[in-house]
């Protein structure tokens, strides 16, 4: 499942505001003639060169933000597979988003936040590794709409797939990216860690395992503490940590613990958090249950599983219980999971868990004044 949250990117598009306006900013004409050319020479080197400098500055000098997503528009379409052009193109694009940013962040803090957020747009719609550098540098800053672009840039398809094209440098970039996002983990929104995972899913190096347990051991402390959000996220999470055990990862028993851990405190919280959850939240449970047994548990087993979505469909918190019991391990005995994939939850008292840890009962909530 990709998790897409919708109000997050309405509240992103409105600092990125309008893309229908229909006047360009900047002249296009030269750039689109040497965009043609098969050859070029010096002096189509400094159209290049001009039009990425005259386009970034309106974007950072602008004060008419309706009009902006057009001019981010207008650069992306310049872009062009010629190699002479492509490499110019990238080295100019690099250099006055360097210097945007700079000046970025001298503007006033209102203006400061919605020229960063559309400069990173539209590093995030060039899908230039070059850039990478410049969205890492944004993953610093205490903003959460800039931290979410800034991992935008670094996770879209465009990257995932030239990260995994093979070579020394495309393999030194994805462990870069991938080191830098595990420090985004733990202070990450559900909607950053949407953008991992399935970062996480895609690239293809040993890192990207680690990662990916470091946010399964997130989601799960959050659990653990009732401050979970955006449970749907946890459908993504679950199915990318069984491509990894399907795949036969770097570390598969590490792998399967956090995939029973997660889906124990999911289908925990869905039956302790039935008189403290909103309806919304309580279906978003139920479908995190109800798609991981029919797309990941059932695979994992080797036989289609369909006791979780009946015990939802009736109501039925015992039949629940026992069948996560069945599957995932109780006190006395090995749940089949482990007992196929071979792993256990850690150790108590110098002895191995057969059972998931027990999901804390919610707190009472505060007494009204």
């Amino acid at each position: 499942m990709k998790v897409k949250f919708v109000v997050f990117a309405v509240l992103s598009a409105l600092i990125c505001l309008s893309m229908n306006s229909g006047a360009e900013a900047v002249d296009t004409r030269d750039i689109d003639i040497v965009r043609q050319k098969g050859v070029l020479n010096q002096q189509d080197f400094a159209v290049i060169d001009r039009f990425l400098d005259e386009a970034i500055k309106e974007m950072v000098r602008t004060k008419d933000f309706t009009s902006i997503g057009n001019l981010r528009t207008v650069i992306v379409h310049r872009q062009s597979d010629q190699k002479q052009y492509a490499d110019k193109f990238s080295e100019s694009a690099h250099k006055y988003l360097t210097s945007g940013l700079q000046q970025a962040l001298e503007l006033p803090p209102e203006r400061r936040i919605k020229v960063i957020v559309n400069l990173l747009i539209l590093i995030d719609g060039l899908k230039d590794l070059r850039q990478a550098d410049l969205a890492l540098a944004m993953l610093k800053y205490n903003n959460n709409v800039i931290r979410y672009w800034a991992i935008h840039c670094l996770t879209n398809s465009g990257i995932v797939k030239k990260l995994n094209s093979g070579g020394p440098t495309n393999l030194k970039n994805a462990r870069t990216i991938t080191e830098q996002l595990k420090g985004q983990v733990q202070s990450g929104s559900s909607e950053m860690m949407s953008l991992m995972v399935q970062f996480a899913a895609e690239v293809k190096i040993p890192q990207s395992e680690e990662l990916l347990v470091q946010i399964a051991d997130e989601r799960i402390k959050r659990y653990a503490g009732w401050k979970v959000k955006q449970e749907l996220l946890d459908a993504a999470v679950l199915n990318a940590l069984y491509g990894k055990i399907a795949a036969g990862g770097v570390n598969k028993a590490a792998t399967a613990r956090r995939f029973g851990q997660l889906y124990s405190y999911v289908l925990q919280r869905y039956i302790k958090g039935k008189q403290r959850l909103s309806k919304n939240q309580k279906q978003q449970l139920a479908s995190v249950l109800v798609e991981t047994e029919e797309k990941c548990i059932s695979k994992l087993l080797g036989q289609l599983q369909t006791t979780i979505r009946k015990a939802i469909e009736r109501d039925d918190d015992s039949a629940l219980v026992a069948e996560h019991n069945r599957l995932l391990g109780s006190g006395t005995q090995a749940g089949q999971l482990p007992s196929k994939l071979k792993y256990d939850y850690g150790t108590s008292g110098g002895t191995k868990r057969k059972a998931p840890f027990a999901l804390p009962n919610p707190p009472k909530p505060k007494p009204t004044k």
